[in-house]
This record gives structure tokens, sequence and C-alpha cells, in this order.
């Protein structure tokens, strides 16, 4: 784990309301430390081959300053992490959360032809701060000096370069929390002075709880919660969140994505619940005869919709159904006098 960027800010993370937090990322401007996340480059004469040839989505068309949401998957289709890439002039800056980093790396390892491109773990050279809330552009246009505008028209995962005293940030667009949100990658040397600048221009330091919340109500699925090597790209809603194209060349586990498309479904997805009381992950949901039909993901409790998770729930079970949650796997449903919880499904993003 990388050391904190904000003085004394794991102590502070102890006693601040996450209410407020959460109220800063949903009203105000929130800088939030994203540094956990993996950082790759890929560079060489085939990077863009080689990077296409390796995820769901379309590496080939992007131009310099845009970027894509997409997977990594097995040879059989499953996820084994999802990622973003951001196409440079000369390289691809990739980055992937921290659960995905290992088996991202153990992938790469095993199909990148140094040959033809050569990649490198740039974690402890470049850190990514987030500016996220209502009023993160004008925070990043004040601590950057990027023209608002032209923040304000960039795609998802489409970014820009702005060169500064400390070197270079580029700043990407990204849709990760729900709302407004952007991620700036800067020199590891300069980070401290960068996060300063962001808070002294208006966005206030939050802490991971909020950010999950924020997470969880945006649909974004968490590798390792919601998704791992059992999961299909379909199921983890990689459609709804433009994470795969149709009609690029092959790919390592393109044919069992493709065979999912072309049959027209999958027998179960990423749908959002919101329960009656505290959820857990890993809890079965039940339908009132007791057949399960689903498990809980990620949980939050959010100040604004209450008691929510994602859970992978079969296809048949419409929006608007309500389900039993049953206890977890080697644990008893005899809850004495305890209120049965139970949840709602309910289409995603919660936001």
């Amino acid at each position: 784990m990388t050391e904190s960027l904000a003085p004394g800010f794991a102590e502070r993370e102890a006693f601040v309301s996450i209410a407020e937090d959460y109220a800063t990322l949903r009203e105000r401007a929130a800088c939030i430390d994203r540094s956990a996340r993996l950082r790759l480059l890929f560079s060489g004469s085939k990077a863009r081959d080689t990077l296409n040839g390796l995820i769901t989505n379309d590496v080939g068309s992007l131009a310099d300053g845009s970027g894509i949401y997409a997977a990594a998957l097995t040879a059989k289709g499953k996820i084994i992490t999802d990622l973003r890439v951001f196409a440079r002039s000369d390289d691809f800056l990739v980055d992937a959360p921290a659960a995905g980093a290992f088996a991202l790396l153990t992938m790469f390892r095993k199909y990148v032809n140094p040959r033809m491109a050569r990649f490198a773990d740039v974690s402890a050279v470049l850190r990514t701060i987030g500016v996220f809330g209502p009023h993160s552009a004008n925070v990043v246009t004040a601590a950057t000096g990027a023209e608002r505008g032209q923040l304000l028209l960039l795609g998802p995962y489409h970014h820009l370069r702005v060169a500064s005293e400390w070197g270079d940030v580029v700043i990407a667009r990204v849709p990760d929390l729900g709302g407004e949100g952007f991620d700036l990658f800067v020199p590891v040397e300069h980070a401290a002075e960068w996060w300063t600048r962001i808070t002294d221009a208006g966005a206030s330091p939050v802490g991971t709880a909020a950010t999950e919340i924020a997470r969880v109500e945006a649909g974004r699925p968490l590798i390792g919660t919601d998704m791992d090597e059992n999961t299909l790209a379909q199921e983890a809603d990689f459609d709804a969140l433009h994470g795969i194209s149709y009609t690029k060349g092959c790919y390592t586990g393109q044919e069992t994505v493709a065979r999912v498309h072309f049959r027209g479904h999958v027998n179960r997805q990423l749908r959002g619940v919101r329960g009656t009381g505290p959820l857990v992950i890993g809890a079965p949901l039940l339908r009132e005869d007791g057949e399960s039909v689903g498990v809980v993901g990620s949980v939050a409790a959010s100040p604004r919709y209450g008691s929510i998770a994602l859970a992978i729930v079969r296809r048949e079970v419409e929006t608007g159904a309500e389900l039993r949650v049953g206890p977890l796997a080697g644990e008893t449903s005899d809850a004495g006098d305890a209120p049965e919880t139970r949840v709602r499904v309910v289409e995603l993003p919660f936001v």
C-alpha cells in the first residue's frame, strides 16, 4: 500500500463522519487518493495490437487523448480484472484496481512478447488523485490551469495533458463514482504538492468508506467481490458499462463473449438491491420457496438510498421483485425474533 498523500489522513478517517464525506462527494468536490490502483505503461511498435489482443474493448481505434473501460479475460471468457486504457501520443497508460493487479501482471507477463511490445509498472512513478463531485471541474481548472470547457467536453476516459512547473499532469474524465469526476496522474515526487494545490482550490479530502458507497451507487462492480474468474463479462454488466467491443479483432476469451452476445443473453446479471436491513457480502438471495436466485456482492449503507448492494441475480427475476436474504454458508437461519431481511431488486445505477 502506498503512503497517504495527506499527512494524518488515516487518523482523520477514524472520526470524520461518513455522511459528511458523502455530502462532499455528492454536493461539492472531493479529493481522493486513488494511488492504490496499478499503473502500467505499454509501449513499442506493436503495443496497440498487443494490448488489443488481450482485452475486451477496442484499443485499435483509440487516438491520442481518448480512452476506454475494458476487461481482461481468461481463455474461457471469465474475468481476470477490469481495467482502464488511456491512449497517449507515444504509449498507453493502463490502470487497474489493486485487487486485480497481480492477476493482470501475470497475464501480461505470459502473453506480451517483449520483442513486439513492452510494459512497465509505473505505480511507484505516478500517483493518482481523484477529484469527484459537481464542483470537480471548477477545482481541477483552478488547480491545473486546464480550461473548464475542455474538461467538460471530454468523453468518459478521455483525457488531456497539462504542463506545469511540477511536470506534466494527465487529467482523465472518469465515471467511476457516478456524477462528475476526474483522475489526475501526477509525478510521485510532486504528488504532495498537487494534493495541497487541489485542496486549496476547494476540494475536501474524503475517505474510502464514502467512496465505496459512491461506487456501489454508481453500479460499478469490484473485482474479487462482484466478479471473479467464475464471472462472464456480460454477467458483470460490461455491456451497459461500455466495456466490450463486438467489432474488433480477436482477443483472449472472445469466443465466449461473442457466443453469449449472439445467443442473446446470460442467465444471470449484475443488479442492484435495496434491503430492509444491513446486507452481508456472500449472502444468498432467495425466492419465497427457498430457491436461491442470486448472491449479495458489494454492500453499502447509503445516506441517500439506505441499505443497498450489488448482486448477481438470475435473469428471470424481474425488476421490483422482492427476495429474502438467506444465511451465509455454514450459518443457521435461526435469528430468534429478529425480523427477516428482505430486498427489492432495482436497476443500476442507483444514482
